[in-house]
């Protein structure tokens, strides 16, 4: 699919279908965020796929919207800093939907929790990433890119964009 294409068609999704997302493309969204571009290169994160149901359950507490974790088929958390967890994630999440798995960030609203569900230091945890095919499926190539992103609910580039 054209990368503009799956950019501007991709939405979040909260709800997921009762189908497991293929070992393949787990290895295809955990490789698109390994490539992303980071500070120095120095590639300090890691990626933890929550597959423990006991582990999910946990974590879904520790996050502000636990049914996104409860009700996904892929969970996966992401240390590091800020900054590159934000481009690591926003990778797998455009690699995602490019298989067409929807998914959906997550924030730790408990640390402690979070950090103990997952064996981790206290604060470790940048975000957590819930996976799965959408429940109301969705064609990106229905439109176009131009049409996604007339129909996305932001702000015009003329709010957005000073030129000096």
């Amino acid at each position: 699919m054209d990368a503009f294409l799956v950019i501007a068609s991709k939405r979040d999704e909260r709800r997921y279908a009762d189908r497991p997302v293929p070992e393949a493309v787990v290895e295809r969204i955990l490789d698109a965020g390994r490539l992303s571009g980071n500070s120095q290169n120095k590639q300090i994160w890691r990626f933890v796929v929550v597959q423990d149901p006991t582990r999910r359950e946990r974590l879904a507490d520790a996050v502000y919207a636990p049914g996104n974790v409860r009700g996904a088929a892929l969970v996966i958390g992401i240390t590091g800093r800020p900054y590159d967890t934000g481009r690591c994630s926003q990778n797998m999440m455009l690699a995602a939907w490019n298989e067409g798995v929807a998914s959906c960030p997550n924030s730790v609203r408990d640390a402690a929790a979070a950090a103990e569900a997952l064996d981790l230091e206290e604060g470790e945890l940048a975000m957590v990433i819930s996976f799965g095919y959408p429940t109301r499926p969705r064609d990106p190539e229905s439109r176009t890119a131009e049409e996604w992103s007339a129909r996305a609910n932001r702000k015009p580039l003329d709010e957005l964009v000073t030129r000096l």
